[in-house]
């Protein structure tokens, strides 16, 4: 039979030589309110996704407009921690909750407001706001990790990161609202599973992306079809929005995390070499790749507090991809398996492997800068703190076991964490 796909992570019903019965409701408890007809017209058909998505309401779903319903202190105090909005110690879950779950919107609205690009792309703000809304909207917030919230948190690291001196005096309009926007919707309709989930799965974006970047292709399309919907460009020249929907394309492929060897040789080449030149725009589009990549992955170097509650989240995300997986009986994947991996040792492995080596990189480029050294200090600190955390469940669990053994995975991530 044919598959019926549907919603916003589509639910995959019986399908003969496929795997059946994955029902990607479990994902998202979004309620369907009857069928969405064929023929109806849909504006974004960017992705087959798109196709399928149509419109929240009729869903069932009202859009939140509680933004400016707010009690006057909360608002008070979100314009407060908005004019701290370039400090690294920025609070981005107690900055949603003073905007009742409108982080993304508010402060998407107050950078571009500060950046000047309103008043530079002449943009109309009513129509800003409604394609902003449609990007938070179209975050699922049932994901612990990949949500809205997380949006906001990379989307406030990129702007500290645009304002850094080496990068900032040669940024243009024009590479600042790249910035922003790709930061803002590089995880637009994250299903909150990985790629080889999808894959494995034979989901339909699988098959549409030929299981290459697929999460991060339809992030792109997805996004592209709402700035498409929203108009929010319309009045540009038609080869400057095309210009700019193709390099928000690059911008947020370059945050497969599969590709992170790729873009590490190159900088550590150009550094190495000491040939970027900024005043190209091929260069500083390569450092805005850089830079989005540094900000999504940005948490281990966040305060203690901040950086724990992102690793338990991320964390409880690859966990229920690891029920999933049991449920359907699936190969559970690596990092998925609550039972062996522990949120230390997961940690552990993710600073020394993929974020140390960037920031490190990073770190050179900028020029050992007040930002950067203020980073470096807490991922190192932070690491410390996991490994006290992982030696106090080793010796927790030898006490309860009197072979004195820990577990095979546990072993081999102690010994790979000793690997420079």
């Amino acid at each position: 039979g044919d598959a019926r796909v549907r919603g916003q992570t589509g639910v995959i019903s019986e399908r003969r030589g496929s795997y059946p019965f994955i029902d990607f409701r479990l994902l998202n408890n979004t309620t369907l309110s009857g069928e969405i007809g064929t023929k109806k017209k849909v504006k974004r058909l960017l992705s087959f996704q798109r196709y399928f998505h149509a419109s929240r309401l009729l869903r069932g779903i009202v859009p939140q407009t509680s933004l400016y319903l707010l009690d006057e202190d909360y608002l008070g105090q979100a314009r407060h921690m908005l004019s701290k909005v370039g400090m690294w110690d920025f609070d981005i879950f107690l900055f949603d909750r003073l905007t009742n779950g409108n982080s993304l919107v508010t402060l998407l609205c107050h950078l571009f407001n500060v950046h000047g690009l309103i008043h530079h792309f002449q943009l109309d703000m009513v129509t800003l706001h409604r394609f902003l809304v449609m990007v938070q909207e179209d975050y699922h917030s049932q994901n612990p990790y990949h949500n809205a919230v997380h949006a906001a948190d990379v989307t406030q690291a990129m702007h500290c990161y645009l304002r850094e001196p080496k990068l900032a005096s040669f940024l243009t309009p024009s590479d600042i609202m790249l910035g922003l926007l790709a930061a803002a919707a590089h995880d637009v309709d994250h299903p909150g599973v990985n790629q080889p989930f999808l894959i494995k799965t034979k989901h339909h974006l699988a098959s549409l992306y030929q299981n290459v970047s697929v999460l991060e292709n339809h992030h792109w399309r997805s996004t592209i079809g709402m700035l498409r919907e929203s108009r929010l460009l319309a009045h540009l020249p038609k080869e400057v929005t095309h210009d700019i929907e193709q390099q928000l394309g690059s911008l947020i492929l370059a945050t497969d995390i599969n590709r992170q060897n790729e873009f590490l040789i190159r900088l550590k080449s150009h550094l190495d070499n000491q040939d970027l030149r900024l005043e190209d725009a091929q260069d500083r589009h390569f450092m805005l790749q850089i830079a989005l990549k540094c900000a999504d992955i940005c948490n281990p170097c966040r305060l203690w507090d901040l950086s724990k509650q992102w690793s338990e989240r991320v964390c409880e995300e690859f966990y229920r991809q690891g029920d999933l997986e049991q449920k359907f009986e699936l190969e559970i994947s690596p990092l998925c398996n609550q039972q062996k991996d522990t949120i230390p040792s997961i940690q552990i492995g993710f600073m020394t492997y993929i974020v140390e080596p960037l920031f490190e990189r990073w770190a050179q480029f900028t020029g050992d800068t007040p930002l950067s050294e203020n980073m470096l200090n807490h991922l190192r600190r932070n690491k410390a703190k996991w490994r006290s955390l992982l030696h106090k469940q080793h010796s927790s669990s030898r006490s309860n076991d009197h072979s004195g053994q820990v577990t095979g995975s546990q072993e081999q991530t102690l010994n790979e964490d000793e690997t420079p």
